[in-house]
């Protein structure tokens, strides 16, 4: 009981947080003028939420005449109460069981929708930066002029103990 009174108050403290950081930025985003819709946060308001198992009221507010004759009958013994009638009356007070609210929906599908979506943009992006923003590529990076440059400075004989001239045969022509 205890731990259900302690995350009521956490639930209403952070409703009310979130409330009043929305309300404030909504009045700023507006310049001045009157906010079209706010929320009272000092009246109870139903939630269907896992972690806040009994909301701060019924979720229906409005009865009907035969949902009147069934809470008059939610007062007498409840054995003699049917199925459809005992549902009824959970209905009355919450819109979702639990396995309603544990249940799985289709969001990751628009997720990961989205996020194919930005990598083929982005994709796109860099096709395009490579062909009309960037350089061509230089010509000492092309296979052939690499070639003629390790051949150049193995005739110059560049760093002959330890680099590529004391890995060259010069006899034999080719590498040790």
């Amino acid at each position: 009981m205890l731990r259900l009174t302690a995350g009521r108050v956490g639930s209403l403290v952070a409703r009310r947080a979130t409330a009043a950081f929305t309300t404030s930025s909504a009045r700023m985003a507006s310049h001045g003028h009157e906010v079209a819709e706010t929320v009272d946060m000092s009246k109870p308001l139903y939630w269907d939420r896992l972690d806040t198992p009994l909301p701060d009221k019924d979720y229906k507010d409005d009865l009907t005449a035969t949902d009147v004759s069934l809470k008059q009958k939610e007062k007498g013994p409840w054995n003699q109460l049917t199925k459809e009638e005992k549902i009824a009356l959970y209905r009355l007070k919450f819109y979702q069981t639990y396995p309603e609210m544990k249940k799985h929906t289709a969001e990751w599908k628009t997720v990961v929708g989205g996020i194919f979506f930005f990598l083929g943009f982005t994709g796109l992006v860099v096709w395009w930066q490579k062909v009309h923003v960037f350089p061509k590529r230089p010509r000492t990076f092309d296979d052939e002029w690499q070639a003629k440059q390790l051949k150049r400075m193995l005739d110059m004989r560049v760093n002959p103990i330890e680099g590529f001239s004391a890995k060259w045969d010069y006899e034999k022509g080719q590498w040790k």
